[in-house]
């Protein structure tokens, strides 16, 4: 079971304003910040920790170079997803896959998928009918 997960960004600022808009509608939102000026044994110099219901889950670092991934966020409902793909785009992510089912993974898949600033892809997806 996955607690927690980092993505290391080039622009902190950018890309914090980026997810903070773009999962908006799935109820996320920034709910830790911190620098080593708090946090002295902090391993760089700021972090960010967003999630939904006041526990992070998703923490963005600094980085000079990335290695993209792909990060999927599950969603409740189909227009959880729409919702994220709009808010993505509008907060300046690329698109990369359109909301819609994706049969060839499973009966009831339907997701979405937009590249943040740094490249990664990040998605949006209910596993649930209709």
């Amino acid at each position: 079971m996955i607690d927690h997960l980092s993505l290391s960004v080039t622009n902190f600022e950018r890309s914090r304003d980026f997810y903070v808009k773009a999962l908006g509608p799935l109820g996320y939102e920034v709910v830790m910040e911190f620098s080593r000026e708090q946090i002295p044994e902090l391993a760089v110099e700021r972090v960010a920790g967003l999630g939904a219901n006041r526990k992070p889950d998703l923490w963005l670092q600094p980085a000079p170079s990335v290695v993209p991934c792909h990060v999927a966020f599950g969603c409740t409902n189909r227009a959880m997803v729409n919702a994220f793909y709009e808010a993505a785009l509008a907060a300046g992510g690329k698109p990369n896959g359109a909301p819609g089912p994706r049969p060839q993974y499973h009966a009831n898949y339907y997701g979405a998928f937009v590249l943040d600033p740094d490249g990664y892809n990040v998605e949006a997806v209910c596993h649930l009918p209709e």
